[in-house]
């Protein structure tokens, strides 16, 4: 439904991952091209992201400049952005209608830096209004005020042969490894399995497929 609003034919679907293990995994349709991991943000997770950025500064790493990574600026606008960076990496798959919303915000974006994709999206009227009708219809009940909504998402992508990490509140994509649009998959749930060993205690993990329809 949110697809069809932005302008993307339905040839992709996204579908719920049911569980990590090998049966589950092949009730998935293939391929994949992007998981988005809904995770929560805990201490133990913001002191682990910490020590990465600085582990990743010192010894660098190698990002392909055909990632499309953008900052987060928007609060809670994170399953947003999580969409943008499923779709923008996979692109060349999608097919758009021609007055498509997020079809026009990549091609406008293409050329900027993440933080000026994070500046445009605050301006970009068509997706933020999709993204909050979306955002009303399918949540079960809403948070009680006091509560903090500490739930974030993050999307996993295949950009030639490397499986990276897009989350708009790092300074940059992490790069996981190599992978394959065969193992694409399988190689993604071993990064969300990570996520969920660091919080053993917690049980509010989420992992959504973009899938061939």
């Amino acid at each position: 439904q949110f697809l069809k609003q932005l302008g993307i034919h339905p040839d992709w679907q996204f579908v719920d991952v049911y569980g990590m293990e090998p049966e589950l995994l092949s009730m998935v349709p293939r391929p994949v091209c992007a998981v988005l991991l809904l995770f929560p943000i805990t201490e133990k997770y913001e002191t682990f992201r910490t020590e990465e950025e600085e582990r990743i500064k010192a010894k660098g790493q190698d990002v392909k400049s055909s990632v499309y990574f953008m900052k987060q600026t928007i609060n809670n606008a994170c399953g947003t952005i999580g969409l943008i960076h499923a779709i923008a990496n996979n692109r060349d798959k999608m097919n758009f209608e021609s007055n498509s919303s997020l079809k026009k915000f990549l091609e406008d974006s293409l050329s900027m830096t993440p933080e000026e994709r994070a500046k445009y999206l605050e301006t970009y009227e068509a997706i933020r209004v999709t993204h909050e009708s979306s955002a009303h219809e399918g949540q079960t009940e809403a948070p009680s005020i006091d509560e903090k909504v500490d739930l974030h998402f993050i999307a996993l992508v295949n950009v030639g042969g490397h499986l990276y990490e897009l989350d708009g509140r790092k300074p940059f994509p992490i790069n996981h490894g190599e992978t394959s649009d065969d193992s694409f998959l399988e190689d993604a749930i071993e990064v969300c399995k990570k996520f969920m060993e660091r919080d053993p205690e917690e049980l509010r993990f989420n992992a959504i497929a973009l899938s061939a329809a």
